[in-house]
C-alpha cells in the first residue's frame, strides 16, 4: 500500500465521519420542519378518532364496570355524536343509541370492544409490562377506528353507528346492526383460551332487499395509533414498520422502517400488520383483500403523549349478496413479535421479524433461535444463555478460525523477512518483483496467503445473523444483566446533558468495552503486519478507526449484542494467544526458511502468470526506455 493509498483511506475515513455528522444534523433538522408539517395532520386524526366518544371522555362518571369485568356500560343518557338524517329509521335510531364497551379476555390478552361501530377500543397484551413498568397497552383507549362502509341505498360507515348486543361472554362477542327494511349486519368476535388470536365473522344477513346486487365491493378502514412501549426510542424506531403479504408468496414486503410512509397496493393482499418493535396488531382476510391502502406516520421523539406512530390501513373487499347470510372471515392478531407464536398461526406472520436476508435468516431460523430457546428451557439467565451461546458458535466454527489464527501466528514469525523484502524492493516499480519474492517466502514457510482470509470471511453470515437476531429478539426484552436493565435496549453508565452526533447522550458500558476489547485484540493481531510504510493506513483502520467505528455503531443497539460481541473479541484473543503459545513452533518455521533458502521451489500456475506479468512489465519498461533516449 503506498502513500497515496494510505492518504486515500484517512481522506474516506473523514469524509465518511463527516459526511454522517452532515447528515444527522440535516436530518434533524427535516425531522423538525416535517413534525411541523405533520403535527396538524396528527392531531385531526388524534381528533377524529376521538370524536365518537368526546362526550365519554369528557364525562367518565357516566361509565360503570360490571363485577365480572366483561362488560362496561354506558349510564343512561350518552348518546352518540349524530352524523346524519339516514333514509333507514333504523338507523338513525342506532346513531343516536347509547355505547357500551364490553372486554373479550383470556390469560394472554385482553380486548375491549365498543358498540359504537362493533369495533377494538382497546387492547391490553398481559404478561409484559412497558419499560416504566405500566400495563402494555398495544392499542391505548380511544386510540382505534375502525369501520366498514357498505352500500345499502346510501353509503353507510358502520362506525356512525351503535350496535346491538345479541351475545357476550369472556370469549365471544356478537353485535347486531339492524336495518328497517329488513337484515342486519353482524360482527363476531371470538378469543380462544390461551391465544392472542381473535376471530372475526362480518355478516350481512337478510340484506337482499336492502344491498343491491349489483354491490360486489365493500371497504374497511382501520386507524391504529400505536405507542411507545421502550427504552429506546431510536432502536424502538428502527424496527417498526408496516409489513404486507401478497397470497401464496414466501416473502412478506414492509414500508417504513422508522420512516413515515404510504403504498397503494393494487392487488390481493393476504394480511397486513402494524408492527411496533416487539408486539404487533395484524389482521388477515380469509378470502384476500381485493386491494389496499397503507400509510404509517412516526411520531417525534418529544411527542407529550408519548405516541410511535399512526398506522392506518383502507382494504377493499369482495361482496357477493347470493343468499340470506353471507359472511367474510377475518383475524386479528394482538401479541407479541415471538418467533415460535408467529409461526404456529401458519401464515408467514413470523417473518415480519426482522431476521435478515435469505442466508441470515436461514442461519437465525435453524440454528441461533433452536439454540437460545434450548438454553432457554434450563437457564433464567439471559446474559448466562448469550455467554454459552457464544462458547457454542466459537466450538461449531473453530475448525475454520484455528486454520485463520495458525496462519496469522505464521506470518507474525515471517515477519522480520517480510521486512527484508520490503527494504529490498522499495520501488513502486518494484511491486511485481516483491510479491513474487513474498509468495516464494509464504510457500518455503508453509504458508497459505489466503488461510487467514477465507476463514473469517465464512463467519460473516454467522456475525451478521447475531446483529439481526438480538435486537429483534422479545426474549431479551425487559432482562437484565448486571448493570444493564434490559438487553433488548441499550444500557446507560452515565446520562449526558448534551447529545454527541451519531453516539447519543448517553454512553453504553457494554459499548464500551466491546470497543476496547476490539482495540485490543487490533493491538495483537496488527503485530503480524510488516514494518511497510504502506501498511499504516491499514494499521490505522484495524487498530483505531474499526474499534471507533463500532462504539458509535453499538451504543445505541442492544446491549445484549454489545456483550455478545465482548464475549466474541475475548474467546478469540484467547484462542489467539493459545494458538501462539502452544501450537505454533517458531523454531520449526525458521528451520523450514533455513533449510529451503536458496533451493528451488515448486512453482504453482499462478506463481508462473506471475512471473510472465513480470517479464511483460520489464520488457515494457525497457521499451519505454529506448524511446524516451531517442
Amino acid at each position: 500500500m503506498n502513500k497515496n493509498s494510505v492518504i486515500g483511506f484517512i481522506l474516506i475515513g473523514v469524509i465518511l465521519f463527516g459526511f454522517s455528522w452532515y447528515q444527522s444534523r440535516q436530518y434533524r433538522k427535516q425531522a423538525e420542519y416535517q413534525a411541523q408539517l405533520d403535527s396538524l395532520a396528527l392531531v385531526q386524526m388524534r381528533e377524529q378518532m376521538k370524536a365518537d366518544s368526546i362526550y365519554r371522555a369528557e364525562h367518565p362518571e357516566l361509565y360503570a364496570v360490571d363485577s365480572a369485568g366483561t362488560a362496561s356500560v354506558v349510564a343512561p343518557g350518552h348518546k352518540a355524536p349524530q352524523r346524519a338524517i339516514y333514509k333507514d329509521s333504523a338507523l338513525n335510531v342506532a346513531s343516536n343509541a347509547t355505547a357500551s364497551l364490553y372486554t373479550l379476555s383470556n390469560d394472554k390478552v385482553e380486548v375491549t370492544y365498543t358498540t359504537q361501530g362493533a369495533q377494538p377500543y382497546s387492547v391490553l397484551i398481559r404478561d409484559y409490562m412497558t419499560y416504566d413498568s405500566t400495563a402494555l397497552y398495544l392499542i391505548k383507549p380511544d386510540m382505534s377506528e375502525y369501520g366498514v362502509t357498505v352500500y345499502a341505498g346510501e353509503s353507510i360507515n358502520t362506525k356512525n353507528f351503535v350496535f346491538d348486543v345479541a351475545e357476550s361472554s369472556d370469549s365471544t362477542l356478537v353485535m347486531r346492526l339492524p336495518f328497517a327494511g329488513g337484515g342486519y349486519i353482524e360482527q363476531k368476535y371470538t378469543l380462544a383460551p390461551g391465544s392472542y388470536m381473535v376471530r372475526n365473522e362480518l355478516s350481512f344477513v337478510g340484506m337482499q332487499a336492502v344491498i343491491p346486487r349489483n354491490v360486489t365491493m365493500f371497504d374497511i378502514d382501520w386507524s391504529v395509533v400505536i405507542p411507545r412501549l421502550e427504552k429506546g426510542y431510536n432502536n424502538e424506531l428502527q424496527y417498526s414498520k408496516l409489513n404486507y403479504r401478497f397470497p401464496d408468496d414466501k416473502k412478506v414486503h414492509d414500508l417504513g422502517r422508522g420512516k413515515s410512509a404510504d403504498k397503494r397496493i393494487d392487488a390481493r393482499v393476504s394480511w397486513f400488520a402494524f408492527q411496533q418493535q416487539f408486539f404487533s396488531a395484524i389482521m388477515r382476510a380469509g378470502n384476500d383483500f381485493a386491494s389496499t391502502d397503507l400509510k404509517v406516520k412516526f411520531y417525534d421523539e418529544d411527542d407529550p403523549q408519548r405516541d410511535l406512530m399512526a398506522c392506518s390501513a383502507k382494504m377493499r373487499s369482495d361482496l357477493d349478496i347470493n343468499s340470506s347470510r353471507v359472511t367474510i372471515p377475518f383475524e386479528f392478531y394482538f401479541g407479541p413479535n415471538d418467533f415460535k407464536t408467529l409461526r404456529s398461526y401458519d401464515q408467514k406472520y413470523e417473518k415480519i421479524i426482522p431476521l435478515g436476508g435469505w442466508l441470515v435468516g436461514w442461519i437465525s431460523r435453524i440454528a441461533i433461535i433452536p439454540c437460545f430457546d434450548f438454553f432457554g428451557k434450563f437457564i433464567s439467565s439471559y446474559g448466562i444463555i448469550i455467554l454459552l451461546m457464544t462458547i457454542l458458535i466459537k466450538l461449531v466454527v473453530s475448525p475454520l478460525t484455528i486454520k485463520s489464527y495458525i496462519s496469522s501466528a505464521k506470518m507474525n514469525v515471517i515477519r522480520p523477512e517480510v521486512d527484508k523484502l520490503n527494504e529490498k524492493y522499495p520501488r513502486q516499480e518494484d511491486a511485481m518483483k516483491k510479491q513474487q519474492a513474498m509468495m516464494n517466502l509464504y510457500k518455503r514457510a508453509g504458508i497459505n496467503p489466503m488461510g487467514g482470509c477465507l476463514p473469517m470471511l465464512l463467519q460473516f453470515p454467522i456475525l451478521f445473523a447475531m446483529f439481526r437476531f438480538f435486537p429483534a429478539s422479545i426474549e431479551l426484552r425487559q432482562q437484565s444483566f448486571l448493570w444493564a436493565d434490559d438487553l433488548s435496549a441499550y444500557d446507560s453508565i452515565l446520562d449526558l446533558p448534551f447529545r454527541i452526533p451519531l453516539y447519543g447522550d448517553h454512553v453504553s458500558l457494554f459499548a464500551l468495552l466491546m470497543a476496547i476489547s476490539m482495540f485490543i485484540y487490533s493491538k495483537m493481531t496488527s503485530s503480524q503486519m510488516s514494518n511497510d510504510p504502506n501498511m499504516a493506513g491499514m494499521k490505522f483502520m484495524s487498530v483505531w478507526l474499526m474499534p471507533i467505528m463500532m462504539l458509535f455503531i453499538c451504543n445505541n443497539l442492544s446491549s445484549g449484542l454489545s456483550y455478545y460481541y465482548l464475549l466474541s473479541n475475548i474467546i478469540t484473543m484467547l484462542q489467539t494467544w493459545f494458538v501462539r503459545r502452544f501450537v505454533v513452533d517458531e523454531k520449526k518455521i525458521h528451520a523450514q526458511l533455513a533449510a529451503t533458502e536458496g533451493k528451488p521451489l515448486p512453482k504453482s500456475k499462478w506463481q508462473q502468470r506471475l512471473e510472465e506479468a513480470q517479464k511483460m512489465q520489464e520488457q515494457a519498461l525497457k521499451e519505454q526506455r529506448k524511446r524516451s533516449r531517442r
